[in-house]
C-alpha cells in the first residue's frame, strides 16, 4: 500500500515544476543532426555529407544497422564524402561542431552532458539503435535537436523523430523515390515530418537552418521597441489561431508557445514574426500546421514502467475495495493512446485473477482530434513500439500487421475516444481515477488551478489523481492528498461544500454579442456527457463544441 501524507514544502510548491518538464534552451550551443540509416544507408549517407559545406556550425552523428559480426568500414568510406574529420565513436568522446560521428557495430549510441556515451546492444528483441539515440538527442538538444531517416527497411527512426519534434526540433525523411529502401523513411514520413527530401536537398536544408537565426541557442537581446512589436504579433498569432482553430491559448506558457513558433519560422525560412504573421494571414494550411505544432505529442507504451507496477500494487487494490460494478477512469490530454491502453492492460492484467471482477471503462481525450483522437482510436503503432512493450504484451494484447502492431478489441473495447478541452469543456464524472501527465507543466499557474479543481469535482470520494513525475498539485492542497511522491499519485481530500469548478470563456466571443450572460451547466449522464447535447458538449465558450463518444 502506498503511504505517506502532504508535506509542508509540498503545499508550497506551484502547481507545475515547469522547468523540469519544458523545453529549456539546448545543452550545447549549436544544433546536433542525428542521422539514422539501415539497408541502402551508405549511399544515401554518402550524398548527403557530400552536397553539406564544411562550417555549418552542427554536429553529424551517424547511426545504422550494422552487422555485429563484422568491422565497419563505415568511417572509411564516409571520409571521403566530406572534408570534415570523421570520426568512429569512442564511449566518452565529446562533441564539436564540423565533425561527423558515426556508430561503431553492435552498440547503442546516446547523447548525454555533451559526450556520447556507447552501451552494448542487447541480444533479445528487434534492436533500435536510431531510435535510441535520437531519443537522447531530444532529451539533451531540445529545440537544437535534428533528426533524419534515411533508407531503411522497418520503423526504427520513427518514434525517435516524435520525441525530436515534441521537444522542438526539425525532422526529417528520405523521399520515397530515391531511398533504395522505403521502409523507414516512409514509416516517418507518414507519422509527420517537417521535410520529405532526397539526401542532397537535405543537405542544402540543414546548411541553410543552421545559419537561421532562429535556431540560436543562446538568448539574444532585443531593445524595447522591437520586443514591443514581437509582443503584438505574438499577440496576433495567437488571435488567428483562436479564430481558425477554435481554441485559446492564451493561458498556456509564452515560452513554450514561442519556441513552437521559431520552430515554425526556421521550417518555413522566416527570419521575422511579421513575415511568419503575414504567412498565417495569407495560408490557412500554415495556421493548422502551427496549431498541431503547438499540441505536445510525445508519448509511449507504459512510459515511466514503475508508474504501472505502482498503480497495480497499491491503487488498484484500493479502488477495488469500493466494490465498483465498472472501474472508470479519465485519461486527460491523451495524445494518440499509448497511455490509454496502456492502463486498460494494467487494469486487465491485475483484474484477471479476481473473483467477480468489475468492467472497465476508460475515456481517452485531448483537444486534437486529427493528431491524438484519430490514431488513438485507430490503434496501430509502428514496430517500434517493440522497445516499450514486452513479447509477451505483444502476443497477448496486440495483433502483428504489415508495418506495425494493432491494440486487440479486448483492449480497444474499453476505451472510448473524444475530443475534449480539459480547460473549458465539463468533465466526466464519477471516475475512479483521472491520469493527466504532463500537460500542467505547459500552462499557467491560473489555468492550472481550475484544470485541478476539475479533476476533483470528475473523482469519487477517495478517487486518485496521477499527475507527471515534473508537476504537483501545489496549492490545492486542500483538494488532494499526496501519497507517492516519486510517482505523483494523489487521493482526492473530501469537502463538506464541494465547490463546483467554472469553465471559463478561453477568450471566444459570446454568440450574438450576449457578453456576461450565465449560462446554467449542462446535467451530466453518467459518463459526463450532456443529456441535452448528446453524443456532442454543448458548452456555450466553445463555438461547436467537441465531438461526442465514439
Amino acid at each position: 500500500m502506498i503511504s505517506g501524507s502532504i508535506d509542508s514544502q509540498e503545499a508550497n510548491q506551484p502547481l507545475a515544476e515547469a522547468s523540469a518538464g519544458e523545453p529549456m534552451t539546448a545543452r550545447n550551443p549549436f544544433p546536433v543532426v542525428g542521422i539514422g540509416a539501415s539497408a541502402g544507408g551508405l549511399e544515401a549517407f554518402t550524398q548527403l555529407l557530400s552536397h553539406l559545406p564544411e562550417n555549418t556550425g552542427m554536429v553529424f552523428v551517424l547511426v545504422q544497422h550494422l552487422d555485429p559480426e563484422h568491422p565497419s568500414h563505415l568511417t572509411h568510406l564516409l571520409s571521403r564524402a566530406t572534408t570534415m574529420p570523421v570520426h568512429k565513436v569512442e564511449d566518452g568522446m565529446m562533441i564539436e561542431p564540423d565533425h561527423v560521428y558515426v556508430i561503431p557495430p553492435n552498440t547503442n549510441l546516446n547523447l548525454s552532458k555533451g559526450k556520447l556515451r556507447l552501451t552494448p546492444r542487447e541480444s533479445s528483441g528487434v534492436p533500435h539503435p536510431v531510435d535510441s539515440f535520437f531519443c537522447s538527442l531530444a532529451k539533451e538538444q531540445q529545440s537544437g535537436a535534428i533528426g533524419v531517416v534515411l533508407s531503411g527497411t522497418g520503423s526504427d527512426g520513427t518514434l525517435g523523430l516524435k520525441e525530436i519534434k515534441g521537444a522542438g526540433g526539425i525532422t526529417f525523411a528520405q523521399d520515397e523515390k530515391s531511398a533504395k529502401f522505403s521502409g523507414m523513411p516512409l514509416q516517418a514520413a507518414n507519422d509527420s515530418v517537417d521535410f520529405v527530401l532526397p539526401p542532397e536537398k537535405i543537405a542544402l536544408e540543414l546548411a541553410r537552418i543552421g545559419r537561421d537565426p532562429n535556431l540560436a541557442l543562446s538568448p539574444k537581446t532585443e531593445n524595447e521597441a522591437a520586443e514591443a512589436a514581437g509582443a503584438k504579433d505574438f499577440q496576433r498569432v495567437l488571435a488567428l489561431l483562436r479564430l481558425h482553430c477554435g481554441v485559446d491559448l492564451s493561458q498556456y506558457r509564452d515560452t513554450t508557445l514561442k519556441r513552437r513558433i521559431q520552430r515554425r519560422m526556421v521550417v518555413r525560412t522566416c527570419h521575422a514574426l511579421a513575415d511568419y504573421l503575414k504567412l498565417l494571414e495569407t495560408e490557412n494550411g500554415e495556421i493548422r500546421a502551427l496549431f498541431d505544432d503547438m499540441l505536445i505529442n510525445v508519448t509511449s507504451f507504459f512510459r515511466d514502467p514503475e508508474v504501472f507496477e505502482t498503480l497495480k500494487a497499491g491503487i488498484f487494490p484500493e479502488i477495488l475495495k469500493t466494490r465498483p460494478q465498472t472501474i472508470r477512469v479519465w485519461v486527460a490530454a491523451c495524445s494518440t493512446g499509448q497511455e490509454v491502453y496502456s492502463l486498460a492492460i494494467a487494469l486487465l492484467e491485475f483484474l484477471e485473477q479476481k473473483p467477480n471482477a468489475p468492467g472497465i471503462q476508460i475515456f481517452a481525450t485531448d483537444i486534437s482530434e486529427s493528431i491524438s483522437i484519430e490514431k488513438g482510436r485507430r490503434g496501430f503503432y509502428p514496430e517500434s513500439i517493440e522497445a516499450e512493450v514486452s513479447p509477451g504484451r505483444l502476443r497477448r494484447f496486440f495483433t502483428k500487421e504489415d508495418g506495425g502492431y494493432r491494440i486487440s478489441k479486448t483492449i480497444r473495447d474499453l476505451c472510448i475516444f473524444a475530443k475534449q478541452n480539459v480547460t473549458c469543456d465539463p468533465p466526466f464524472s464519477h471516475l475512479d481515477l483521472v491520469s493527466c501527465r504532463n500537460l500542467l507543466i505547459y500552462l499557467t499557474p491560473e489555468l492550472q488551478r481550475h484544470v485541478i479543481s476539475t479533476f476533483h469535482y470528475a473523482l469519487n470520494p477517495r478517487g486518485y489523481l496521477l499527475l507527471g513525475n515534473s508537476e504537483t498539485v501545489g496549492a490545492n492542497s486542500d483538494l488532494f492528498e499526496l501519497l507517492d511522491r516519486k510517482h505523483k499519485i494523489y487521493l482526492k481530500k473530501s469537502r463538506r461544500h464541494p465547490a463546483l469548478p467554472t469553465f471559463p470563456s478561453a477568450g471566444f466571443e459570446i454568440p450574438d454579442g450576449r457578453r456576461g450572460t450565465s449560462y446554467p451547466l449542462p446535467s451530466f449522464h453518467a459518463d459526463g456527457f450532456s443529456k441535452r447535447s448528446r453524443p456532442h458538449f454543448a458548452w456555450p465558450f466553445r463555438p461547436g463544441g467537441c465531438a461526442g463518444e465514439q
